[in-house]
């Protein structure tokens, strides 16, 4: 059985003079109190570690006999996002801080590594901090803490870690990723590779020459099309040819004896399973976009080789026409608590939102709000058809032109003071991108994606309850 949470206590330390960091002291405590009165959280974020923790614990024995238990982990997590740090520079400050040691009950352990953290961490499934957002809902309701008579929503972009996806980015990441490859293979296996060379040198000039020329326009910009060719062309050689090499190594061709290195070989080949079907695509959007002169849809568009689920968002805001990642959408009570949440893999149809939203806040309370608060995104004459009457105010506005009882309904003054609680959600989710680092999702893969936004949203709503 692996533990759960260390119960041994530990002595105090002295506590500051100066009242700002009292203050940050007092955060934590609430915020540890609020995890104490909830052992429903632990409870599950124990079923995902429990496994990667005897794995852990196994090698930390060897070291010097110290045992991680899932509080930990799930307090170093929750402090990387308060903090708002990188996985280095939390490992860093809760080990040169008494205070944060104490507060992820490490104490005077040994500070697990930022690998371990990230590899823990990354245990945890997208599920069970959403499972973990709404216990803690259910908690602050039993308490008392949050009401339902108010209900506002809106959605917003969290960026995926990618750069700006031209076709000849693309096709040097391609190229670059499948040569490390095998590159690796060749460390292992020189037959399985064979005598070829590989070209990175020739093949980033041709990318940097594009790029260069790409910035003008007229006569300079005309003869992209031959060194895209070239490009394309390089790009194929070598999809080609990782995939030959897959096949050996997958048949076992080559001196190969130890489990370490035909465990090894296993992962190469997955590898190339999965960046040569990718390149294949980035080959063919920039073929058909430069070569033959069509248009490619953004719905089959590849951005990013690394992060594949990305989408492209155009949603008109000002010095961001465009945006790389996906839509969330928050919904929020009158005390700022984050009742509910969504992560879309494509932008969702915001009016189809509204009765999801309406149905999740009353199976959380027991009765629908008595106002309902959105921006004109949400606006649709067919869904508001289908909203309960026990929802007394409607606060969305119409998109277009509007008839005389339309602007009668949208100047009385219940829906302008619900539009005045509506935008308040703004400020949440500025604070959740400036303070908590929401605005760009560094971890890799969707499903780290949407972990991040869960336990992002879960730090956010422990902060709120301190304040309640």
């Amino acid at each position: 059985m692996r533990k759960k949470q260390d119960a041994q206590g530990r002595l105090d330390f002295q506590g500051s003079n100066l009242k700002l960091t009292n203050e940050y002291y007092a955060k934590y405590e609430a915020i540890s109190a609020a995890l104490d009165e909830t052992p429903r959280l632990l409870n599950m974020v124990h079923k995902d570690l429990e496994a990667a923790l005897k794995d852990e614990n196994r090698e930390s024995r060897k070291r010097g006999g110290f045992v991680y238990t899932s509080e930990m982990v799930l307090r170093l997590a929750l402090c990387q996002t308060l903090e708002c740090c990188s996985l280095r520079g939390i490992v860093v400050r809760v080990d040169d801080s008494l205070y944060l040691r104490r507060f992820t009950r490490i104490h005077e352990g040994p500070m697990m590594g930022h690998t371990t953290l990230c590899r823990l961490r990354n245990a945890i499934q997208p599920e069970t901090w959403k499972s973990m957002n709404g216990s803690l809902a259910k908690a602050a309701v039993e308490s008392g803490r949050i009401t339902g008579e108010k209900l506002r929503m809106d959605t917003t972009a969290v960026e995926t870690n990618i750069h700006w996806p031209s076709d000849s980015s693309l096709l040097w990441d391609c190229y670059r990723t499948l040569a490390r490859l095998i590159e690796k293979t060749r460390e292992i296996d020189r037959d399985a590779v064979g005598p070829g060379r590989i070209h990175l040198k020739r093949t980033k000039k041709l990318a940097t020459v594009i790029a260069r020329k790409a910035r003008h326009k007229g006569k300079k910009a005309k003869d992209l099309k031959t060194i895209y060719e070239r490009l394309i062309s390089s790009i194929e050689g070598i999809c080609g040819r990782s995939t030959q090499i897959a096949e050996r190594l997958e048949g076992g061709e080559g001196l190969c004896c130890s489990p370490e290195l035909v465990e090894y070989r296993r992962i190469l080949v997955e590898q190339f399973g999965h960046f040569v079907p990718l390149t294949r695509r980035v080959v063919w959007q920039a073929s058909e976009r430069v070569i033959h002169g069509r248009q490619v849809p953004n719905e089959k568009k590849l951005f990013s080789i690394f992060e594949e689920h990305t989408e492209l968002l155009k949603r008109g805001k000002a010095g961001k026409d465009i945006e790389f990642g996906h839509m969330i959408q928050i919904q929020q009570t009158g005390e700022k608590f984050i009742t509910d949440y969504g992560v879309f893999d494509e932008k969702p149809v915001e009016p189809k939102q509204i009765l999801p939203a309406l149905n999740s806040h009353k199976n959380l309370f027991g009765h629908y709000p008595e106002s309902i608060a959105a921006d004109k995104g949400y606006w649709s004459g067919d869904e508001f058809a289908k909203i309960p009457d026990k929802v007394k105010v409607v606060s969305i506005p119409k998109k277009g032109s509007r008839n005389k009882v339309e602007r009668e309904r949208e100047h009385d003054p219940l829906f302008r003071l619900a539009q005045a609680f509506r935008a308040g959600v703004e400020g949440s989710i500025s604070f959740l991108k400036r303070i908590l680092g929401l605005g760009r999702c560094m971890n890799k893969g969707w499903q780290r994606y949407s972990s991040t936004v869960g336990a992002t949203i879960l730090a956010h709503n422990l902060l709120v309850l301190t304040r309640c």
